[in-house]
């Protein structure tokens, strides 16, 4: 399956968007909206949204680890943010959230504010983070510009002076004491799922992105402790609360992300043996009357490149009268001779609809 289509590489936000059957092209406003979503903040139209990392910057400002040593638990960093933090006289509310591990949210709240803006995150290490500019002549991306820069301004002390950072320092760990903003867009507006197919669902996630993703399109988030994003997630947990959900509702959205992180990293055998316990994890699954069950990947991360690919990801649906193929294997190579071909992520919401019979016809 090519998530978007084929060539394409995709985002984790576009290909979700793709696969639940929302056309990017169509509802796709940026991934910034969708982060703060999922980390708790409500998003209404026209709002401006960011994601963010944690980063670690060295004396002379030089980003020295763009993920500040992948640090988790950083909630307490980005209350006191939020709470010192005062761009009023700019007409902005802040809302800032901590989401998974180094990852964060910001939003801005307020009147004539735009979302075509620039990042200041350098995409590497050993340089300064830039000031953020407007990338088009409008009052209302300078006015974001401005509000961004003195953000970043007043956030700078706020971070090295906490405690959570003067505690990293004397233990010799990276310290939290920058903050990168990319991926800016302003909050759209989604056609409800359940109105969009008739059908309730819930989202299970540690990814903040996927989990703003299914909120925007009205999705029950079910949070499940120990749930990190990361090789050392919850898998049987979330599993549980899959198995707990489909009691209830007629979908569920189930997103498992450590492979993806550890191929960013460039840790084939941690990716192996993560996707090894993804497979253990699922079983219980099998055992459940009358459901139908679709794995697959929103993109590739190939350990090669450290990045996503175009590559289409494997698809299996199993379920009861679902039509079989001759592949018995999982995996790119056997599932490229399967009975589905090669469709794209828009077609995959249509043909469970169809399976589970929910499908409507079209025409007479």
């Amino acid at each position: 399956m090519d998530t978007i289509g084929p060539g394409i590489r995709p985002g984790s936000d576009t290909s979700h968007l793709s696969l639940l059957g929302y056309p990017p092209e169509q509802y796709y406003t940026g991934r910034g909206p969708l982060e703060a979503a999922g980390t708790g903040i409500s998003m209404e139209p026209g709002m401006v949204g960011f994601r963010c990392n944690y980063a670690t910057i060295d004396e002379s400002g030089r980003v020295i680890d763009r993920r500040a040593g992948r640090i988790h638990h950083t909630s307490p960093l980005s209350e006191e943010v939020e709470g010192k933090v005062d761009l009023s006289s700019f007409g902005v509310e802040v809302l800032f959230r901590s989401g998974a591990g180094h990852r964060a949210a910001l939003a801005f709240r307020g009147a004539g504010l735009g979302a075509c803006v620039s990042s200041n995150d350098p995409k590497k290490e050993g340089i300064q983070p830039p000031a953020f500019l407007p990338l088009r002549d409008s009052a209302a991306d300078r006015k974001t510009t401005e509000a961004l820069n003195e953000f970043i301004r007043q956030s700078l002390p706020i971070l090295a002076k906490h405690t959570l950072n003067q505690d990293r320092r004397k233990r010799g760990l990276p310290l939290a004491n920058m903050i990168l903003v990319r991926g800016a867009g302003q909050m759209g507006t989604y056609e409800p799922f359940s109105e969009r197919y008739g059908l309730s669902g819930s989202v299970i996630s540690a990814a903040t992105l996927i989990t703003g993703i299914g909120k925007s399109l009205g999705l029950r988030y079910v949070p499940v402790e120990g749930a990190t994003g990361s090789s050392d997630t919850n898998l049987e947990g979330k599993v549980k609360a899959a198995l707990t959900e489909l009691k209830e509702q007629d979908f569920v959205l189930l997103n498992i992300k450590g492979a993806d992180e550890a191929g960013h990293d460039g840790h084939a055998i941690e990716k192996k043996n993560f996707i090894e316990h993804i497979d253990a994890a699922l079983e219980p699954l099998l055992y459940t009357d009358e459901c139908l069950i679709v794995i697959c990947a929103d993109h590739s991360t190939p350990c090669s490149i450290r990045d996503h690919s175009a590559d289409p990801v494997p698809l299996v649906i199993w379920g009861d009268d679902v039509r079989t193929d001759a592949v018995m294997q999982f995996d790119e190579v056997a599932c490229a001779q399967g009975g589905l071909n090669r469709i794209t992520g828009h077609s995959l919401m249509p043909i469970i609809c169809d399976l589970i019979n929910r499908a409507k016809k079209y025409g007479a």
